[in-house]
């Protein structure tokens, strides 16, 4: 089995699921924007205050189309799906899984957006990221698992059923 890589919304639990999906396979654990820390030198939000949205997005589209593992989860940002090189490169590399939530659970569980380092266009509100994103999350998507109402477990459940169904 080659890479997976997860896509969604910040909140959907892609980092969570990431690292227990990547224990229940045997693979390793890449955050993507970790990576995107590390080699910029500055949290994802300090990237986005010096170079803007449209600045991060290329550095985040650079950075994540340049990952190269084998037998990994990655964890992508939500905003992954901006960089046209990136996608190509992940779905080359990976099978894609779209970690769905609807909007009203997605509401619940961000809190602070801006905190957590998300890509907002000035006057965007999560509603607007949301109707924004979702049809680029199911353009990429080779497997789309809807969350909504599932813990940790039942998601990797799900995933690793349509993984299987995928190879059959």
């Amino acid at each position: 089995m080659k890479n997976i890589v997860l896509i969604g919304m910040p909140g959907v639990g892609k980092s969570t699921a990431g690292v227990v999906l990547a224990k229940v396979l045997g693979y390793e654990f890449i955050d993507a924007d970790l990576i995107i820390q590390q080699q910029e030198g500055k949290l994802l939000r300090e990237i986005i205050a010096e170079v803007g949205t449209d600045g991060f997005i290329e550095v985040e589209n650079r950075v994540n189309s340049q990952i190269e593992v084998e037998k990994s989860v990655i964890a992508t940002g939500g905003s992954v799906v901006y960089g046209k090189e990136a996608m190509q490169h992940l779905r080359e590399i990976g099978t894609v899984v779209y970690l769905k939530v609807s909007y009203d659970i997605l509401e619940k569980r961000l809190h602070d957006i801006k905190g957590r380092g998300v890509v907002l266009k000035d006057g965007q509100d999560l509603r607007g990221l949301y109707e924004e994103r979702v049809p680029l999350y199911e353009k990429y998507a080779d497997i789309t698992v809807c969350e909504d109402n599932l813990n940790v477990e039942q998601t990797i459940e799900k995933i690793t059923e349509q993984l299987n169904k995928l190879e059959a």
